[in-house]
């Protein structure tokens, strides 16, 4: 044998695997709470590689974009066609405290809508409320039968259209931009601004399935911590706070010229 040849000889074995590690191992779970204007709070958990190094992972969970169901959120499963988007935005713990951060229906439910023989009208509107946030609402609205009517369509035209479509801006205009964020949700929940829609479009083309379908955050406000907890409320990190002891003040009763407590006995 030449000198020099076969040189894997003194090596090891050629292309052994390398060993398979689960990446769960390394990843940890993370409570998510939804804010204080929804029914369920623990709206579920979201996963995060653990804290390596340089690697935070606070700085991973922060900015998270979560969607869930309404139905999930409230306990009421006719709302389960409502998307809600929740963004992470402060980490406690183990709790990520979210806020809203948009809403959306599910396609079906937008394809369940439109049918044939009605006219569908649409409009959207950018509206700032009160604490900051610039949003973009889109509405959603079609034309119902008339009481009576033998007619088999139930189009409406350009000019009721370009009326009801002004109506949509004045109110959605109207009802955002004099509340803050908290209670805009709490309206887009019941559907408060479609109800109000079809209530004052009555007298141009009677309308049917109004929706406030979609709610886009164009620009949100400098974050600040204290308006994060008073949306989850008070006790948002789960920290015990003690109970408020009984008979606290009756030292200071004596020197306030209250009555100094009897005993009776020492």
């Amino acid at each position: 044998m030449a000198v020099g040849k076969n040189k894997r000889l003194s090596k090891g074995k050629k292309g052994l695997k390398k060993k398979v590690v689960d990446p769960f191992t390394r990843k940890d779970w993370y409570d998510i709470k939804a804010p204080g204007f929804f029914e369920v709070r623990n709206a579920g958990k979201t996963l995060v590689n653990r804290t390596q190094g340089l690697k935070n992972a606070n700085d991973s969970l922060k900015g998270r974009v979560l969607e869930l169901s309404l139905a999930d959120l409230s306990n009421n499963q006719e709302d389960a066609f409502r998307k809600i988007k929740l963004q992470v935005q402060e980490i406690q713990g183990k709790n990520c405290l979210t806020n809203f951060h948009g809403m959306d229906f599910t396609s079906d439910k937008l394809r369940s809508l439109v049918k044939k023989w009605q006219s569908l009208i649409e409009a959207f509107v950018d509206v700032k409320t009160t604490d900051g946030y610039l949003l973009r609402l889109f509405t959603i609205a079609f034309t119902q039968r008339r009481r009576n009517q033998l007619r088999k369509t139930t189009y409406a035209t350009h000019a009721q259209i370009r009326l009801i479509r002004k109506k949509m801006f004045e109110i959605m205009t109207r009802e955002a931009s004099t509340c803050d964020l908290r209670e805009l949700v709490q309206k887009l929940v019941p559907e408060v601004i479609g109800k109000e829609i079809e209530k004052q479009t009555q007298g141009i083309y009677p309308l049917q399935n109004v929706y406030v379908r979609k709610v886009k955050i164009l620009k949100a406000p400098k974050f600040d911590l204290g308006k994060l907890l008073e949306v989850h409320g008070e006790n948002a990190a789960g920290v015990d706070k003690g109970k408020k002891v009984v008979g606290a003040n009756a030292g200071s009763s004596a020197k306030e010229g209250g009555e100094i407590p009897v005993f009776e006995s020492v």
